[in-house]
């Protein structure tokens, strides 16, 4: 019998998932991390991307996260997300708009802008994207 633990996933607007689960694997500020039952605790800074919880029988749920952290108790993981949804939830073309209107800002050199804050929201439209593409993988769509 597999380990499992009570896993939540809070943002400020809400509650997004409380159940539990044998596996999460997220974004951390190093990589990708991948949390079981039994794992030491931890606290560390979440970047935009990806959430999966893998469940019994290899069922999973997708979400994305624009950052946080992510906190392992012996009992219990809580991802503390800035802003949090549901992977499904994600539209592709307005990722793919924001990712383009991105560059575009970042490559016009005669524009006044905020390099950092173009910067920052090509960096969650890529992560929404990748986050799309994981669960169309997954699916067998892609």
């Amino acid at each position: 019998m597999t380990k499992s633990f009570k896993c939540e996933i809070v943002s400020a607007e809400a509650s997004i998932y409380s159940g539990t689960a044998e596996e999460l694997v997220a974004v951390g500020g190093l990589g990708d991390l991948g949390i079981l039952a039994g794992h030491a605790p931890l606290l560390t800074e979440l970047k935009p991307g990806p959430v999966r919880i893998v469940h019994g029988q290899g069922e999973e749920d997708h979400f994305y996260v624009t950052g946080g952290f992510l906190e392992v108790q012996p009992d219990v993981v809580t991802v503390l997300a800035d802003t949090a949804v549901r992977a499904d939830d994600l539209d592709e073309a307005a990722a793919e708009e924001a990712r383009q209107q991105a560059l575009k800002a970042m490559s016009d050199k005669s524009a006044e802008m905020d390099y950092s804050r173009a910067s920052a929201e090509l960096a969650e439209a890529m992560a929404q994207l990748r986050t799309i593409q994981q669960l169309r993988r997954k699916a067998g769509k892609g």
